[in-house]
């Protein structure tokens, strides 16, 4: 494993680990402070809202300033809103607005974490300033086997400490002490990798050209594959979008789960998440190329969502979610290695910031709605979420056929 690289994986982990610890215990949150299920969705989408404002501005800052001071302060922010959310359980229950106090903060934390957490795409451009032509790919791969251990281990470790004698102060202390070490690494560990020579000027953009996401494509300009790559992947992160507002959901109604077999269940889902992405997703790409690999994931994504609501055997559920995993895990690291492969080197914190509002704006968008509609409609909602990897697959078939395979090679 090469040292300069540590640092990126590091990043990475704790990027999904700040997400998925949580996953397991915020549906109880909301639950034990009376509020209604789609405030669970609420929480998710004020996160991602602030990320999609902050990703552009975090990635295009790091092309003119360089990579290192952003993912310092970015960091920073990180720690803090963990802080948030610890004093947000410590408050009383006065109610505001209809809601009591605890979750106003609890709200402000994820908006913080998520106006500082666009990190994602500095990491990635960190990345692609140390890695050839040749190294981009898998090692694309292994952060997306790093992120699956994040998806191992934050559930997991999500529903073991909050069932422990200090309830969720224990899971918020621990996030604290990792959000402390990673911190720590990047201040001590890495290395600059975007040299003042090559640094381009800090260009002031307002709000709406911010969150404006096809004039900052107009703007970047980048080669028709990359607006391929971008609208494929609007539609994938739409999908996950209404994926992740509801799956907790889903498999407590399903299954019964308590916070810690729910944390249990997503520490297995997180090991086919991890050795799919690390592994198996590696050996696609080295046999098919990134894009065939692409489609190969998108088609098995379609298969798994529609199949997941077809049984309550959980044996036949784990054996359906392994085949929607999959195509996940083949999914997640093609999208940023294309992008590094094709786009314009000096714009790349940019296009990879844009990347990440995109994921960003979905998830700021759909969560709340998908866990709306899931009230309504139950599991039936994953019928049309099943549609959604489709119509990416019909566009990804049809661009080979207008630009031609060697385009995307």
């Amino acid at each position: 494993m090469s040292k300069k690289l540590i640092p990126a994986y590091l990043l990475t982990f704790v990027n999904v680990l700040g997400f998925s610890i949580l996953m397991p215990i915020l549906p109880f949150v909301v639950e034990s402070y009376g509020a209604p299920e789609w405030v669970f969705g609420l929480l998710i989408t004020l996160y991602a809202a602030f990320q999609f404002i902050g990703a552009p501005f975090l990635g295009a800052l790091s092309d003119s300033v360089g990579r290192k001071r952003v993912l310092i302060i970015s960091q920073a922010g990180t720690l803090l809103s963990w802080f948030v959310f610890i004093i947000a359980l410590a408050l009383p229950e006065y109610r505001i607005f209809g809601f009591v106090l605890p979750l106003w903060i609890i709200a402000l934390s994820r908006i913080l974490d998520g106006i500082t957490g666009g990190n994602a795409s500095v990491t990635n451009a960190y990345v692609g300033d140390v890695t050839t032509r040749e190294e981009k790919s898998y090692i694309f791969g292994y952060l997306g086997g790093i992120a699956g251990i994040g998806m191992i281990i934050g559930p997991g470790l999500g529903g073991l400490t909050a069932s422990s004698s200090l309830g969720y102060f224990g899971t918020l202390l621990t996030s604290v002490v990792i959000s402390i070490i990673t911190l720590l690494t990047i201040i001590f560990w890495l290395k600059e990798s975007h040299p003042k020579e090559k640094r381009v000027p800090r260009k002031r953009l307002s709000l709406w050209k911010t969150i404006f996401i096809p004039g900052r494509v107009k703007e970047v300009n980048p080669s028709a594959i990359i607006k391929i790559i971008f609208t494929i992947k609007m539609i994938f992160s739409s999908m996950m979008g209404f994926y992740i507002g509801t799956m907790a959901l889903f498999l407590i109604d399903l299954f019964k789960f308590s916070e810690k077999e729910l944390g249990f269940f997503m520490f297995v889902i997180g090991l086919f998440l991890a050795f799919n992405q690390a592994f198996v997703s590696k050996r696609f790409v080295k046999k098919f190329g990134e894009y065939p690999t692409l489609i190969i994931g998108l088609s098995l994504c379609a298969i798994g969502m529609f199949c997941i609501t077809l049984t309550n055997n959980i044996y036949f559920f784990i054996g359906f979610y392994y085949i929607l995993n999959l195509g996940l895990s083949l999914c997640f690291p093609t999208f940023n290695a294309l992008i590094s492969l094709h786009a314009n080197q000096q714009k790349l914190g940019e296009i990879m910031g844009i990347s990440e509002s995109i994921n960003s704006f979905a998830m700021a968008l759909f969560p709340v709605i998908s866990a709306i509609i899931y009230g309504f409609i139950g599991f039936n909602l994953y019928y049309f979420v099943a549609a959604l990897p489709v119509i990416a697959l019909i566009i990804a078939l049809i661009s080979i056929k207008r630009l031609g395979r060697k385009a995307f090679g």
